[in-house]
């Protein structure tokens, strides 16, 4: 029987989710009939290092946000010799800040909006880009701290206001159809329309009951179903990463053009997360999508 311990929790704004991911990933592991070990991740390393003692087989990592999904602990589990779900130390690292992620699509070819990185205060002094666009920190995820900034609209002074998010990425607003993509190594699982209750698709639609509905597969041209999941793939690729990775893109009808955004190297594991319901209809129930993590699991030190 393999040993797994379920690694959950952390310091980021994506705690309660990551908490959530785990024990839904924890439970499915018992299923399969894997030996799990929950883990809930602190400040407290040393305390993480002691309770990793003796080695598991392999650790699922369900963290999301900084020191979870950027590196950071992916470079503690290497140094350790202790295999471990998702990406590596450099695709993640890459990934979760997204202008060093852009760089690398735009080297790859791939289809991405004007964008710039600012101190947030320069937004006192006007717009960095014509507006619509959207504000967003470099280093976090689940559309925690993005606002969008419309023509005519005087909101700039209470972004400002509230950031605490460090340097600030501006990126032009791309209007259209929300997409994803999910992939495992080197398949694309589906294109899902993601159709929020409210404008925009922030960390409450994401997450909450009722936030947001999933169309799979995304009602759109085959051409487009075709082109999302290349660029998933691609981006994928581009980055380096292993195991599962979910690609956002943003689909403009009007020009036909498709725009990737960012891609997730730790994919949410909860109940209403777009990569198990992507893999379900696949034909990948839950706990098999979360036993194939475990079998790919990988040390890279």
């Amino acid at each position: 029987m393999k040993r797994v311990a379920v690694l959950m929790g952390g310091m980021s704004s994506e705690r309660e989710v990551s908490l959530r991911s785990g024990a839904g990933v924890a439970q499915a592991l018992r299923e399969k009939g894997y030996e799990v070990t929950e883990l809930v991740v602190t400040q407290d390393l040393a305390a993480l290092i002691q309770a990793l003692t003796p080695k598991p087989d392999a650790v699922f990592n369900a963290l999301h946000g900084p020191f979870g999904e950027d590196g950071t602990i992916q470079g503690v589990l290497d140094y350790l010799g202790i295999t471990y779900t998702h990406s590596g130390v450099r695709a993640s690292a890459l990934a979760m800040d997204k202008a060093a992620a852009k760089a690398v699509f735009a080297a790859a070819g791939l289809p991405i909006a004007p964008h710039r990185v600012i101190e947030i205060e320069e937004l006192a002094e006007g717009d960095p880009l014509p507006p619509p666009y959207v504000v967003k920190p470099l280093n976090e995820g689940s559309s925690v701290g993005v606002f969008i900034v419309r023509e005519g609209g005087n909101s700039r002074a209470e972004i400002i206001k509230s950031w605490h998010f460090g340097p600030a990425m501006v990126e032009q607003y791309i209007p259209g159809r929300e997409l994803t993509v999910g992939v495992l190594e080197d398949f694309a699982l589906a294109v899902t329309e993601i159709l929020p209750a409210e404008a925009f698709y922030d960390f409450t639609a994401k997450y909450a009951a009722g936030g947001s509905r999933h169309v799979v597969p995304a009602q759109i041209p085959d051409e487009v179903t075709a082109e999302a999941k290349n660029i998933a793939v691609a981006a994928h690729r581009a980055l380096g990463c292993r195991g599962a990775s979910r690609a956002d893109l943003r689909y403009d009808e009007d020009t036909n053009r498709l725009i990737l955004l960012e891609v997730n190297t730790q994919p949410g594991m909860t109940a209403t997360s777009l990569l198990p319901e992507q893999a379900a209809y696949t034909g990948m129930d839950y706990p098999t999508l979360c036993a194939w993590m475990v079998e790919r699991a990988a040390c890279r030190g």
